[in-house]
């Protein structure tokens, strides 16, 4: 049955504005631009810049992974979803204005690192209460589509952002590369306005804070103790934990595979990039009719299998053409990857536990998020071949489709 506050037309397309508004800060803070900026003209060299910025991440996905369940267990209580999404988006939007004063010097290192640690923080623990959002707000035979069309959207946002400060930007320049952070803090915290004006929230429950706390740790310790009541929860988390490490493993090390394996120049690698954000975007809303059609795990299912075949012909071949053709056609099958197991989620997840889910379905993202990139390293040293180190995202993804078989295709 819908919810009752199930929102219409306008309050949907707010929620998936959201993710239009969001994306700006993982392309140009966490992945391209600022991190680029931190390791080659911040740290001491780009070595150890590269490490302490992994390093970063790494503290910020360990917090992300921790304080996800309590705090999605304590918002279930609560009710709302929406103060929590505006108090971690603008504290991401504070500390991402903040990068601004980073100079490119090794004394401001720490300064760097903790307020991308904040920024990250509050950007992943907004998402945990957006997706929260999606089983109560659309109806149930469109929550592929919603969840779909919205993951789409982000990968333009993205895009939009990365192609006004290719156009508006010069990179040259130290100053205007740490504008961007500025321009990022802008982009995110006025795209997303539209969700709180227009986005219906769950009505508050009238749980006292301090009430809301103690119920909800009492929950999250409930559910935890009863864990194996929660089947089919479990073995989703368990293999999404698994596939969600090959996709990031993709994503942290494709542009330094791009550039080894076949000598790319780093404008030839974001060029690549932006191709690669076109066509996961036109595949994650593509995708998100099948979704709705045949029900996100089997959505999820023919997406790893994409990966498998379309990432082992990458792995193949030799000729640049050639890699960029099947990197793109690759990225059809990342956006449905990661839109349909959003929706899955949100089939799967209990009323009256949502948030605690979602905080449950972001600690599977992070738990392990830092053993893809680690065995590409490790097999790429051993093997003294990239490509041996690519291929290990192959084997997340087969394992991770091998579990997901077992999960009943349930939808509310």
């Amino acid at each position: 049955m819908n919810s009752p506050y199930s929102s219409g037309r306008r309050g949907i397309a707010a929620w998936c504005f959201y993710d239009w508004a969001n994306s700006a800060f993982t392309t140009i803070i966490i992945t391209f631009v600022f991190a680029t900026y931190f390791a080659k003209s911040v740290a001491v060299d780009e070595v150890s810049g590269t490490a302490q910025w992994g390093f970063a991440i790494s503290v910020s996905g360990l917090a992300i992974a921790v304080l996800a369940p309590v705090l999605g267990a304590i918002a279930d209580k609560g009710g709302r979803r929406k103060p929590w999404i505006f108090g971690f988006t603008y504290l991401s939007v504070a500390a991402t204005a903040l990068l601004w004063f980073i100079e490119p010097d090794a004394a401001f290192i720490l300064a760097a690192l903790s307020l991308v640690v904040l920024a990250n923080i509050g950007f992943e623990m907004a998402i945990v209460f957006y997706n929260a959002m999606l089983p109560d707000l659309a109806p149930k035979a469109m929550i592929g589509r919603v969840s779909g069309w919205a993951w789409g959207l982000g990968y333009f946002g993205g895009l939009g952002c990365l192609v006004v400060i290719l156009a508006g930007f010069d990179t040259s320049s130290i100053e205007q590369v740490r504008a961007t952070s500025v321009l990022v803090a802008v982009w995110f915290g006025v795209f997303s306005i539209p969700l709180f004006l227009f986005t219906p929230d769950v009505p508050a429950q009238g749980v006292p804070m301090g009430r809301a706390v103690r119920d909800g740790l009492g929950l999250l310790w409930t559910t935890l103790k009863r864990v194996r009541e929660y089947g089919d929860i479990l073995r989703f988390l368990i293999a999404r934990l698994v596939y969600n490490d090959g996709l990031v493993t993709l994503f942290a090390m494709g542009g330094v595979f791009a550039a080894g394996a076949f000598g790319m120049s780093t404008a030839e690698v974001l060029l690549f990039a932006v191709a690669i954000n076109v066509t996961s975007g036109l595949g994650a809303a593509a995708f998100a009719w099948i979704d709705d059609w045949i029900g996100p795990k089997r959505t999820i299912l023919i997406s790893l299998a994409g990966l498998i075949v379309t990432g082992t012909a990458v792995l193949a071949v030799t000729d640049t053409t050639l890699f960029l053709v099947l990197g793109a056609v690759l990225g059809l099958f990342v956006g449905p990857a990661q839109a349909a197991s959003r929706s899955m989620m949100a089939h799967l997840a209990p009323e009256g536990m949502r948030t605690e889910m979602f905080g449950l379905y972001a600690f599977s993202g992070k738990a392990t998020a830092f053993l893809g990139p680690f065995l590409f390293g490790l097999v790429t040293a051993l093997t003294e071949s990239q490509r041996w180190g690519m291929a290990t995202i192959i084997v997340f993804f087969a394992v991770g489709a091998a579990l997901l078989v077992t999960v009943t295709d349930a939808r509310r």
